[in-house]
């Protein structure tokens, strides 16, 4: 199955358009979990079996793993998801973007090693940099559009022909560059009305929404901008909101409750 029709099929199946990010930071992890050699192991896979039933996809950030040199760690997690939550696409959230030499190593390092549904990546090189990505025709490639950082600003506003140049970038992936209907962009929660504007340009593209939660993007705000005519179309990402949701021995628990809260409250402004 496509990464486009696993999330679809997850999206209507499961009703669900919450994304649980993965972030795991040790410090903050349960006391009797911070000594064991495999703790970022342990941690997510209690996360990812509390909030699988909530998720229409489970987004990883590489960078969490890799400065704990816990790569063992985030391989054997995704084994586990595959293993445990089949239903559930994981979008690995690397924002690789290099020449085409190095991007064939960035893609194999995604899809062969970590064997993630998606992956997110710069488009700031151009096309060529992200077409490696596109010979895995069944999996997904979100593009950085309109990040929900602050510094976004810098780049994604300047004018390029007449539009902001997050508003190209959103063009080329709804049109010449999704040459197998891989692509979908990442769009965040913190600027809802640069989200309107980028699901009016990218059509039914999916759109992967962080910012909500810790970052204090507005739910109701990001589902009415961003939603397609049916409703879904989006992956809006929590990740430090459900990860800490509690710090004792019962912090899956409190994950599990949560993430039920956060779809819940993302359903409802999506039926409105």
């Amino acid at each position: 199955m496509r990464f486009t029709e696993k999330l679809a099929a997850r999206w209507r199946e499961a009703d669900t358009l919450l994304c649980v990010g993965l972030d795991p930071d040790p410090n903050r992890f349960p006391a009797p979990l911070r000594d064991r050699d495999d703790a970022i192991f342990a941690f997510c896979r209690a996360i990812v079996d509390a909030t699988a039933e909530f998720a229409c996809a489970f987004k990883p950030q590489i960078a969490y793993f890799a400065s704990h040199r816990a790569e063992d760690q985030l391989e054997n997690l995704l084994a586990h998801i595959r293993s445990a939550h089949p239903q559930v696409p994981v979008i690995l959230d690397a924002k690789r973007g290099d020449i085409g030499s190095t991007a064939e190593h960035y893609a194999r390092e995604a899809f062969e090693r970590y064997g993630a549904d998606a992956v997110t990546l710069s488009p700031y090189m151009g096309l060529d940099s992200i077409e490696p990505f596109l010979e895995y025709t069944d999996r997904g490639v979100f593009l950085l559009c309109r990040t929900s950082n602050p510094g976004g600003n810098d780049l994604q506003m300047l004018d390029v022909g007449g539009v902001h140049l997050y508003e190209h970038v959103a063009r080329l992936a709804a049109s010449q560059w999704n040459t197998n209907g891989q692509l979908g962009l990442v769009v965040g929660a913190t600027y809802p009305n640069e989200l309107a504007r980028v699901r009016a340009l990218a059509g039914e593209l999916p759109l992967l929404v962080p910012g909500i939660g810790a970052q204090g993007g507005d739910v109701q705000a990001a589902v009415q901008a961003g939603r397609t005519a049916r409703g879904d179309g989006l992956a809006i990402n929590s990740s430090r909101a459900i990860l800490y949701a509690g710090h004792g021995e019962d912090f899956a628990a409190a994950a599990h409750e949560a993430a039920r809260r956060t779809r819940d409250e993302i359903n409802r402004h999506r039926r409105r």
